[in-house]
Parts: C-alpha cells; sequence; structure tokens
C-alpha cells in the first residue's frame, strides 16, 4: 500500500461495534453472575475478567507475531480501509496475486484482524471498570485512579499497535509492545487486587512453645526466616520483565534458531558475537543500524543475550522461592509452588524452542509462561506491601514508642470530678 493509506481512520466506528459487540457477551455473563453482589466484589469480578482475556490477548499476539501475520492487514486500525477481511476480500487476493504465501493473506488477515477485536473489546471492558470506579469513588477513593492509570495505558498500546503497523514491524516498537502488554498485565493485577480482601500472606505464629512441649521443626526454621519484603520481589520482578525484553527482542529479530544445540551454541561455547549491531535499537527490521542487512553474528549475540540473562533470572527466582517455601503460612507456600512450576514450565519451553527448532506451541507456552511470571509476581508484591502494612509492631518498637511518648495516663473517674471541680485532668 502507499505509505499515506497506511493510517485509515474510515472503519473506526465500524471497528468500535463490533469490539463492543465481542465485549457484550463477557460483560452480559459478568452483569448476570454478579447482580446483587457488593460493589467491591463486582469490580473485583470484572477485573478478573478482563485480566483473563487480556492474558488471552498476550498469548494471541505472540500467535500473531509468531504467525507472521503482523502484516496481515498492511493499513490501521482497519484491513484496506475496512471493518473485516471480507470487505477487503479483493484487496487481500491482488496481493496473494503478487506474494501467494505472505505477507498479506486471508488466514493472516483474519488472525492480525482477530488480534484487533480482542484487544478493543479489552479495553472497552476496561473503561467500563474504569466508569464504575469513578462513579463508586466515594466509596473506593484509590480504585479510580488505579482503573484510570489501566485506561490511560490502555490507549498508549492502541498507540504501540498502530506504530507496529506503520512502520512495518520495527523491532524497537514491536518489544515495547509486548512489554507494554506485560505492564499492562500487572496494572490489572493490582487494580484486582485492591478490591480483594484476604488475610495476611505470613499467618502468625506463636513466639513461645506451648506448656510442656516444643516448637514443631517448621515453624521453628519459619520463625527464624525474615520475611520477604516488596522491594525483593520488585528486583525479582524486574529481572524477570528485563528477562522477557530480552526475549522479545529475540522474537522480534528472529534470533531464535541463530544457536542451535544447548547448552553450547552451534558447538561452540562462545560463539562469534555482533553485539554492537545486534543491539542498535533504532533500526528497522534485518537491518544494521547504517542500514546493511543485520549479520548472522548480530543474531547470534541477541540470541546468547538472552540465554545467558536466564541465570540471572533463574537464580533470581529460585532465591525467591527458597524465601517464600521457609515462611509460615499456606499462602506464602502457594505463590512459592505458583513460582516453581511456572519456572519449570519456562525451562521447559525455553529448551524446546532450540533443540525442536522452534515449534509454534513451544514458542506459544513460553510467551503465556512469561505472562504468568508477571502476574504471579505482581500478586506477591501486592500481597506483601499489604500484609507490612497491616503487620503488628515488633515488641522492640512498641517499648521504644511508649518511651517516647512517656507514661500513659490513667483513666478519669467522672463521678470523683463530678464530686471535686478541682480535680479535673
Amino acid at each position: 500500500m502507499p505509505a499515506a493509506s497506511l493510517l485509515d481512520l474510515h472503519p473506526l466506528l465500524r471497528l468500535a461495534l463490533l469490539a463492543a459487540a465481542v465485549a457484550l457477551l463477557p460483560l452480559s455473563w459478568w452483569w448476570l453472575r454478579q447482580r446483587g453482589t457488593p460493589l467491591t466484589q463486582r469490580l473485583a469480578a470484572l477485573t478478573a475478567l478482563t485480566l483473563f482475556l487480556t492474558f488471552d490477548l498476550i498469548v494471541f499476539g505472540a500467535f500473531t507475531r509468531l504467525s507472521d501475520s503482523g502484516l496481515g492487514c498492511p493499513d490501521w486500525p482497519g484491513c484496506y480501509g475496512q471493518a473485516s477481511p471480507l470487505g477487503a476480500k479483493l484487496d487481500i487476493q491482488a496481493a496473494m496475486s503478487t506474494l501467494p504465501t505472505g505477507p498479506v493473506t486471508t488466514a493472516k488477515a483474519w488472525i492480525e484482524m482477530l488480534h484487533r477485536y480482542l484487544a478493543m473489546a479489552v479495553g472497552l471492558l476496561i473503561a467500563v471498570a474504569a466508569a464504575i470506579s469513578w462513579r463508586a469513588r466515594a466509596v473506593l477513593p484509590h480504585s479510580a485512579w488505579w482503573a484510570t492509570l489501566t485506561l490511560g495505558w490502555v490507549v498508549v498500546q492502541g498507540l504501540f499497535g498502530k506504530y507496529t503497523v506503520t512502520l512495518k514491524l520495527y523491532p524497537a516498537i514491536v518489544t515495547l509492545h509486548l512489554l507494554g502488554a506485560m505492564l499492562l498485565l500487572a496494572l490489572l493485577v493490582l487494580q484486582h487486587e485492591s478490591f480483594r480482601r484476604r488475610a495476611p500472606l505470613v499467618a502468625a505464629l506463636p513466639l513461645q512453645p506451648p506448656a510442656g512441649g516444643a516448637l514443631h521443626p517448621f515453624v521453628a526454621v519459619a520463625l527464624q526466616a525474615k520475611p520477604v519484603g516488596a522491594a525483593a520481589v520488585a528486583v525479582v520482578l524486574g529481572t524477570t520483565l528485563l528477562q522477557i525484553a530480552l526475549g522479545g527482542w529475540v522474537s522480534t529479530n528472529y534470533a531464535v534458531l541463530a544457536c542451535t544445540g544447548f547448552p553450547a551454541c552451534n558447538g561452540q561455547w562462545w560463539p562469534a558475537m555482533d553485539v554492537a549491531q545486534g543491539f542498535t535499537l533504532l533500526r528497522e527490521l534485518g537491518r544494521a543500524g547504517h542500514g546493511a542487512y543485520l549479520n548472522f553474528d548480530a543474531l547470534v549475540a541477541i540470541h546468547m543475550a538472552h540465554r545467558l540473562f536466564a541465570l540471572v533470572a533463574l537464580t533470581a527466582l529460585v532465591w525467591l522461592v527458597r524465601r517464600l517455601w521457609r515462611q509460615p503460612g499456606r499462602q506464602a507456600r502457594g505463590y512459592a509452588l505458583a513460582l516453581l512450576a511456572l519456572l519449570l514450565w519456562q525451562a521447559a519451553s525455553g529448551l524446546s524452542n532450540v533443540v525442536l527448532g522452534w515449534p509454534m506451541v513451544a514458542a506459544l507456552a513460553h510467551s503465556a509462561g512469561a505472562a504468568g511470571l508477571v502476574a504471579v509476581l505482581t500478586s506477591l508484591w501486592a500481597r506483601v506491601r499489604r500484609n507490612a502494612a497491616a503487620a503488628p509492631s515488633s515488641p522492640q518498637a512498641a517499648t521504644k514508642r511508649a518511651a517516647v511518648a512517656g507514661p500513659r495516663r490513667q483513666p478519669v473517674d467522672a463521678s470523683r470530678t463530678a464530686q471535686n471541680p478541682v480535680f479535673r485532668p
């Protein structure tokens, strides 16, 4: 298509109506299920539903990218200026007559447009949640700001989607689009956690053994373990996001198969790499910063960076799992088991991509596992922060506050005050 027609807003109204029709089904289900329930429960259910669909959107977005359907409709937001590939049938056939295998085919056009329909439906659900939150801001003052921030970020994500198409899969934009999806998922998790009222993450345990007995060995070990702090979880989450960014850079540059074999790469422990070309961010797909084609050593550098930093992310996650496992209470252990399962899932799917030659199932599983890690770590961070705020002060802190405040005043006897007006506090 001509460059001037890459952005065509004529089908925007029809696309909005289609998105409303797609969103109507989950909204109807939510409304029927949540009638008569408290407001916080309704908002928690709506956010959980939106969170589930956002997770699906991330996985379907990975499928769109991996099936080379990102330019299945080469303009935005419609398809050849139409609201669906049905209206663009003649244009798609003309493109296929020139290049039968793509980038524009009927199947790829439908994959790309279904991704856009789902994205617009998710945006509509977020807008509904924001509207309800603002109407209830007197009862839930903080929820309205969370919902507004999430709605604003959806708009940013839409712009990333636009530039993904109009800039012809510019690698930096595609990677930012992936990271933006992870941030949207994290915002929805935080919003959902703000509506739920749950018990503290770490259950209170007796500090002294019962009379005539001793503490259970696990309890004794748990009491000696320092609680996991929000800062520690944030560091692990940041490490995971950086690893996801490196994985997105691998995928958008099609560098997954630059290294064959594991743990060696192409039969070498330290293969030749061109880091400067590989990590030049402002460049077109397949091109180096100076305009020439990207060489193979640059693709190897991209792949190896993701593979080596995986060791850092693995170490951080294993450390967090170990710390959580030593905390008292079922919920801490539940988070530990969830993170361990996702970690094993990521290791298996990542190795399958290399050893089996990047099968679609393994690639989608790897993307789903990354989203799962972000969701669980964000939920854990929110729970740890809330747990720290609700935790009782230590005896040492209470003693220090009492010393600063001075001796506690005794309550005044009202009868004595009435009998003797001089006796007043």
